[in-house]
C-alpha cells in the first residue's frame, strides 16, 4: 500500500467519524432522498406514460437515485467543504504531506460512501416493491451512477468556492437543486416534455446521468444518445474542475 493511499485512508476515516457525529447532516443525507422519492410517487403514478415506453418504476427508481446524488452527495458535500474551510481544517491539512486533490477526495469519501449504499438499497428495494425487472443494461446504469458521483463531487467543490459561509450554502446550492429537480428528468421524464424544452434540459448537469441510469434500467440503449450523454456529463466535470482549480479557497473568505 502506497504512502498516498495511507494518507487518503486516514483522512477518509477521520471525515467518516466526523460525519457520524453530526446527526443533523447524517439525518438529512439519509432521510431527504427517501422523503422526496415518496412525494414523487404521487406525481408519477398519475402521469401519462403510454407513449414513452416507460413505467412508474422505470421513472421513479432512476429519479430516486438522482435525489441521492443531489441531496446525499452534492448538497451535503458543499456544507462539508465550507465548514472545514471556515474551521481552518483545510488550511492545516495543506501544511502537511497531503496534496490538494487528496484533501478534497478524503473529505468526499464518507458522503460518497453513504450515497453508494443508499443507491444500492433504493435500487433493490424499489425494484422489489414495484415489481421492476433488473436493469436490462446494468453496465450503463453503473457508468451513469459513477459519472454522477464524480460530477456531484466536482460541482460541490465548485459551489463551495463561491460560498462565503455555511449559512450561505443554503443559497448557493439552490440553482443546481432547483434546475435539476425541474428539468433533469427526476420527476418528469424528458420524453413527455415539449421538444424544445427537452433539448434545453438535456444540457443540465444531472440530465445525462439520469438519462444513462434510466436507459440502463429499461435496456433501451442508443449508442449515439449515450455518447452525447457521456460527453455532456464530462464537459460539466471539466468545467467544475476548472472552477475549483481557479477559485477554490483553502482558508476563510473575508
Amino acid at each position: 500500500m502506497t504512502t498516498a493511499t495511507l494518507r487518503l485512508g486516514a483522512l477518509a476515516r477521520a471525515e467518516l467519524t466526523l460525519m457520524g457525529r453530526n446527526k443533523a447532516t447524517l439525518s438529512t443525507a439519509l432521510l431527504l432522498p427517501t422523503v422526496m422519492t415518496f412525494s414523487m410517487y404521487s406525481v408519477v403514478k398519475d402521469m401519462d406514460l403510454s407513449d414513452t415506453g416507460l413505467t412508474v418504476g422505470s421513472v421513479l427508481i432512476p429519479g430516486a437515485l438522482g435525489y441521492v446524488l443531489l441531496f446525499a452527495v452534492y448538497s451535503t458535500l458543499v456544507g462539508v467543504f465550507v465548514v472545514r474551510r471556515e474551521q481552518l481544517v483545510l488550511k492545516r491539512l495543506r501544511t502537511g504531506e497531503l496534496r490538494d486533490q487528496e484533501i478534497l477526495a478524503g473529505a468526499s469519501f464518507p458522503t460518497v460512501a453513504v450515497g453508494v449504499v443508499q443507491c444500492a438499497i433504493i435500487a433493490v428495494a424499489g425494484s422489489v416493491a414495484m415489481g421492476v425487472e433488473a436493469p436490462g443494461a446494468w453496465w450503463l446504469a453503473l457508468v451513469g451512477l459513477v459519472i454522477g458521483l464524480v460530477l456531484m463531487c466536482a460541482l460541490a467543490a465548485a459551489t463551495a468556492a463561491l460560498t462565503k459561509s455555511a449559512e450561505g450554502a443554503q443559497l448557493t446550492i439552490a440553482p443546481v437543486l432547483l434546475l435539476s429537480m425541474a428539468g433533469s428528468g427526476l420527476v418528469v421524464p424528458l420524453d413527455v416534455m415539449p421538444d424544445r424544452l427537452a433539448s434545453l434540459c438535456e444540457l443540465l448537469p444531472l440530465t445525462p446521468v439520469v438519462g444513462m441510469i434510466r436507459s440502463g434500467w429499461t435496456g433501451g440503449v442508443d449508442g449515439y444518445e449515450t455518447l452525447g450523454q457521456v460527453a455532456t456529463a464530462l464537459a460539466w466535470i471539466v468545467l467544475a474542475v476548472f472552477a475549483v482549480r481557479k477559485w477554490f479557497r483553502w482558508e476563510p473568505r473575508r
